[in-house]
């Protein structure tokens, strides 16, 4: 389980997981969610639900930080289990490649962290 902090403007790489669905739950702000070919908008006590395989970014169309909860599940949740298609700090790969196999490592439920976006 993460806390996600999103600034006024800012955006997520665009993403996905191979072995990981994420639920994203929007405790303050405004969500301007893609997943997949969809483009969704998310307020405070609304979620959605990322599969698995499916592209998807987070961003901040409002003016006030946007706060989530995103909450991991899956057969693999190590943080090498992500391939990016676009991102503002420079970390988009040039090949993807899946997640190891029968690696089982990776944050409990109980865990918590907080990232900040610009």
């Amino acid at each position: 389980m993460k806390q996600i902090v999103v600034k006024p403007g800012g955006q997520l790489s665009l993403q996905m997981h191979y072995h990981r669905a994420e639920h994203w739950i929007v405790v303050q702000g405004t969500a301007r969610v893609t997943r997949g070919e969809e483009v969704l908008m998310l307020h405070e006590n609304e979620s959605t639900y990322i599969p698995p395989g499916t592209r998807h970014r987070l961003e901040n169309p409002g003016k006030i930080e946007l706060k989530l909860i995103e909450v991991q599940s899956g057969s693999y949740l190590g943080e090498d289990d992500i391939v990016r298609f676009a991102d503002d700090y420079g970390r988009a790969d040039a090949a993807p490649a899946p997640a190891p196999a029968g690696r089982r490592q990776g944050r409990t439920a109980a865990s918590t962290n907080s990232r900040k976006r610009r």
